[in-house]
């Protein structure tokens, strides 16, 4: 999944953090109207209640917009981790 993160600066490493727990790779950061503007892509089984979490963290001041963007291959280790129940 494509997610497009804005935060309040003093949010970004916390947040950041939360995307990198959830195998997510930041593709580009970008100070918008005081915000930062944080785009990442990560895989959709990580990102089941991730509004939630996200508007704890940031202390309800961070939006993001979560859209498709394509398939992958699951990495290996995570199959097992699948397959193993």
């Amino acid at each position: 999944m494509c997610v497009d993160v804005a935060v309040p600066e003093e949010y970004t490493g916390v947040v950041t953090g939360d995307l990198n727990r959830r195998r997510g790779i930041i593709k580009g950061m970008e100070t918008k109207n005081g915000a930062q503007c944080i785009k990442a892509e990560v895989p959709l089984s990580e990102l089941f209640g991730y509004i939630t979490v996200l508007r704890t963290l940031s202390s309800g001041r961070a939006s993001a917009s979560l859209t498709f963007q394509d398939y992958q291959l699951v990495p290996e280790q995570a199959a097992r981790k699948i397959v193993a129940g």
